[in-house]
């Protein structure tokens, strides 16, 4: 049966596939001489075995061209199972996982194309192949207006550049991002939006989507310190606790320190955030200040600047500070889409990179199968603080 299969994907037959009706003759034509692979005799010909042809049984076919009616050829004793559409299932064939699986790995149409040919054995038009990636694009906007949950105990967000091309010029564009904690303790992604340069404006309008899609309340927001995003926050979700990520500090501080001060100056800073509470804290500072102070004093200022949003976290047991003093957790997140779209230098169109990140972060959500550390534990902690906010 695997032979007449080659043969019939290397005649050329799947080219230029661009309707549901081309599709069902494709996958009649494919099943028919599956099916005389497996009887091993032709139709009409004299049949010394026991087995034989039974008719057909109607299908209902789900793809991407649409639904289809298929005639699936039976035999007497039932051995035989469709290759293309096994039995009990009706989606299409594993081909379009392929497709799609290739694209979110950053490949073109045209790769893709080739990669099919060489790897796999078929023949498949890149109209075809675009017509499979178009149907992510309705995916992507389902999925991104769907409904929210009331309340979540955690939210990091943050940006992700690329290049688009744009009236002829390749311009940076931000991919904002918004992660959070559910009650179970994993993470989801609750969605994307696509803008020019980050900016605190824009994250009123992210943050103002969510709220239309059902969120009443956060809890801990977790953000960079892009300047007036706390306030941006504040706007949309008043009672939030808004915590700036330290990293995100520290990287800023020690921008302009000399390479030779720069070990002793971070290992000083450490004492501000490894401090047991936000009374230390603040006396590290102080020393911090007065060692460092003259040398680089916008390194402090920024410190003291940012102050209350930097030891938002103080206020929390170990495990939940543990959880929300960094935005590490979306910033990994940000790597992972950036490996599957490092083959992509510049994104033709603004769908084209939309498409592409949705189709990553799908991939990567489907390794999100355990819950945060000691979820049980937070969720307990988080329950006593804001007794009256969150509710199992």
């Amino acid at each position: 049966m695997e032979d007449y299969k080659k043969q019939f994907l290397e005649s050329g037959a799947l080219d230029g596939i661009k309707t549901q009706e081309e599709l069902s003759e494709l996958l009649n034509g494919l099943h028919t001489a599956a099916l005389e692979a497996h009887l091993s005799y032709p139709k009409n010909a004299k049949n010394s075995s026991a087995n034989a042809r039974n008719g057909t049984s109607n299908k209902k076919l789900k793809s991407t061209y649409g639904e289809s009616q298929l005639k699936v050829p039976r035999d007497r004793d039932g051995s035989f199972e469709p290759v293309e559409v096994p039995k009990g299932q009706s989606m299409a064939s594993p081909i379009e996982k392929i497709v799609i699986s290739l694209y979110a790995k950053g490949m073109s149409v045209s790769d893709i194309e080739q990669e099919l040919q060489e790897i796999y054995g078929y023949r498949l038009s890149t109209s075809a192949i675009s017509i499979i990636t178009d149907r992510v694009h309705q995916e992507a906007l389902d999925w991104q207006n769907r409904p929210l949950d009331p309340v979540y105990c955690v939210v990091w967000m943050d940006g992700i550049v690329f290049k688009v091309r744009q009236s002829g010029k390749v311009i940076n564009k931000t991919i904002y991002l918004a992660v959070e904690s559910n009650r179970e303790g994993y993470k989801e992604v609750l969605g994307m939006w696509l803008g020019q340069n980050e900016s605190a404006a824009f994250w009123q309008g992210v943050l103002t989507d969510l709220k239309a899609r059902g969120v009443g309340d956060i809890l801990i927001t977790v953000t960079d310190n892009l300047n007036g995003f706390t306030l941006s926050i504040k706007n949309v979700f008043p009672n939030a606790d808004t915590q700036i990520c330290v990293v995100h500090q520290i990287r800023n501080s020690a921008r302009y320190v000399v390479w030779k001060d720069k070990k002793a100056f971070t290992a000083d800073m450490k004492h501000i955030y490894n401090a047991p509470n936000k009374e230390t804290a603040a006396q590290e500072l102080e020393r911090f200040a007065e060692k460092w102070g003259t040398k680089y004093p916008y390194a402090i200022q920024s410190w003291r600047n940012n102050w209350e949003e930097l030891t938002v976290f103080f206020d929390f047991p170990l495990e939940i500070r543990k959880i929300i003093y960094t935005t590490n957790l979306i910033e990994n997140l940000n790597g992972k889409i950036r490996k599957y779209t490092k083959n992509k230098m510049a994104f033709p169109t603004d769908d084209a990179l939309k498409k592409s990140v949705y189709l990553s972060l799908m991939q990567i959500s489907r390794k999100w199968t355990q819950p945060i550390h000691n979820w049980g534990l937070i969720l307990n902690q988080f329950l006593v603080i804001f007794e009256k906010r969150i509710q199992l």
